[in-house]
């Protein structure tokens, strides 16, 4: 891979996913349309060729890039796309609990998964809690020697996504729950402090836009067939 690109992105099929949430015991399904996901993290090579800042606590130009904000991660989609000649996939306004912000649909840039979609990519048509065996496919408690790791350096996924589970969570489009937190956006995958059980394919994590801390990083995505 090359980490200062570092913007291999993979086609994923249309599908259905059900989600669920353990706190309220629900679940909904979710039609899932063909788009691109990131092979990888978005790395602090990419982070910083593109934005010119390391906020990362770990230093390593193919670590995951953390200690970004939900509005940090929407801010550099837009970056990233002017910068690759693509028209931005955020409107920005203000940056008052991520209401000022409204995703154009219609755009060909980059933007920051829907948890559907994130949960689909991650399965790649399995079922079970994990693509395949924890400690060939994530950086978890168990086996990170609890520290962060370069990308790319588990098993991928069916559909060849790396570290979709581990390493860091992934911070998502979606709001989490406005009746009961607000404006808190969804955080998936599980990161290289947690324990077995954070790190599964339906596990759903909330913070505010504005959260930054050191196993929280997001990959990218684009549309297709607009």
């Amino acid at each position: 891979m090359d980490v200062i690109t570092g913007t291999e992105m993979i086609d994923i099929p249309a599908g259905r996913v059900t989600l669920s949430d353990r706190r309220t015991r629900r679940s909904w399904p979710v039609d899932v349309a063909v788009c691109r996901i990131a092979a990888y993290p978005v790395t602090q090579a990419l982070y910083a060729r593109i934005t010119g800042l390391r906020p990362s606590t770990a230093d390593g130009e193919r670590l995951p890039v953390e200690g970004v904000s939900w509005w940090d991660a929407v801010r550099f989609c837009n970056a990233l796309s002017e910068h690759d000649g693509f028209t931005p996939a955020y409107r920005i306004d203000g940056e008052s609990d991520g209401e000022g912000i409204a995703w154009d649909a219609s755009a060909d840039g980059y933007r920051l998964p829907t948890e559907a979609e994130w949960e689909h990519a991650c399965r790649a048509g399995t079922a079970g809690p994990h693509y395949g065996p924890l400690d060939e496919i994530a950086w978890y408690r168990g086996n990170s020697d609890e520290r962060i790791h370069d990308v790319g350096g588990r098993r991928p996924n069916a559909w060849g996504l790396h570290d979709m589970l581990g390493n860091v969570w992934d911070w998502c489009w979606d709001i989490y729950d406005p009746e009961v937190y607000g404006s808190y956006r969804v955080l998936r995958g599980g990161g290289w402090f947690d324990e077995h059980w954070s790190c599964r394919a339906s596990a759903r994590r909330r913070s505010h836009p504005s959260y930054r801390v050191d196993d929280v990083g997001f990959r990218l995505a684009r549309s297709l067939g607009r």
